[in-house]
């Protein structure tokens, strides 16, 4: 339903909750909703066309899309550079105060926002499912980390956070060429997932490593040395120091997870080794087309990814098995 972020109401080096279960429990991240100023939630999201504008030439009635959560200005200085993720004015779904989110039986959408996944000509193999196209939201997401990153064919790539966004930004930086990829996480069911998923294809050496809550980042990045790029997803502080420790001098470090505001920051190994850090926000020009057409493509199989799927009255039993921790990502279906 949503993506990994930070919890502000952890301790340094916990690992953080989903979005989801902050709305569910506490009324949001940093905006809050409340009783006197609700909000509808959920920013993945699949559905049918139902009716289309009178400009609309690219979509008909009956369609099935995958659906982009933000809608950028494009008229601003960051939209005009190409940079429409960092659009002052973006709607995004479910954001407080102002922007509803997608968990409706009808939502208002920009075409340009709209993605065909059916009856698409080639060189697409194969359309897929509205259940997998909920998935291309945070799929896009990891595709924006990952080319933040700059990864390339050869390189060696660790990820901290074995979330959806975490195992999706592993799945991503082995179709931009990473030969090493490594998984870190503290939770076993996770990384036995990751392992799984990742290694049928046999594409790329994969392992998974568990973040020791009891170490200090040093030991913890013992084993963890020379990579070219780290990519942090989970916000939490221990995993964002262990990660700059983790890389080459001169590699890429890349913050995707949302985490507490202020952290402690090894700047001296920063400095020193000349490190490139880069923030990563949601998603921009190219990075949702890619991501679906990774998926088309047969590149990235998502439906491992469903843990379970329940019809719109019983929304409350998908936020308990969020808050619960089980599975990766349970699904909402919303029928007329």
């Amino acid at each position: 339903m949503t993506a990994p972020c930070g919890d502000p109401h952890l301790p340094p080096g916990r690992l953080p909750r989903r979005p989801s279960v902050h709305f569910w429990l506490h009324g949001g991240i940093k905006k809050h909703v409340s009783a006197t100023n609700p909000l509808v939630v959920c920013h993945e999201a699949s559905g049918t066309v139902h009716a289309i504008g009178s400009a609309v030439t690219t979509l008909k009635p009956g369609d099935e899309i995958a659906i982009e959560a933000g809608f950028a200005c494009h008229f601003c200085i960051q939209c005009k550079k190409g940079r429409y993720s960092l659009c002052p004015r973006m709607k995004f779904a479910a954001d407080p105060p102002h922007t509803h989110g997608f968990l409706s039986r009808f939502v208002k959408i920009p075409a340009d926002c709209c993605y065909k996944i059916s009856g698409v000509n080639a060189p697409f193999r194969a359309d897929i499912g509205l259940d997998e196209a909920v998935l291309i939201e945070p799929m896009a997401v990891a595709v924006h980390s990952v080319r933040q990153g700059g990864v390339k064919p050869g390189d060696k790539v660790v990820v901290f956070g074995a979330g959806t966004v975490g195992l999706l930004c592993a799945a991503v930086a082995r179709q931009f060429g990473a030969i090493i990829i490594v998984s870190v996480d503290r939770d076993e069911d996770k990384l036995t997932f990751a392992e799984g998923w990742m290694l049928p294809k046999r594409t790329v050496v994969f392992t998974t490593e568990f973040a020791r809550e009891s170490s200090t980042a040093e030991q913890n990045a013992t084993d963890l040395r020379n990579f070219d790029v780290a990519i942090e997803a989970t916000g939490a502080e221990q995993c964002i120091q262990t990660a700059l420790r983790s890389l080459r001098v001169g590699g890429s470090f890349v913050q995707t997870g949302l985490g507490s505001g202020n952290v402690n920051f090894p700047m001296a190994t920063v400095l020193e080794h000349e490190l490139t850090l880069k923030g990563s926000f949601r998603y921009g020009p190219g990075d949702f087309k890619l991501a679906l057409e990774m998926v088309m493509l047969e590149k990235v199989n998502l439906k491992p990814l469903i843990t379970k799927t329940v019809p719109f009255k019983n929304t409350v039993e998908a936020w308990e098995i969020a808050k619960r921790g089980e599975g990766i990502k349970t699904l909402i279906r919303v029928g007329l």
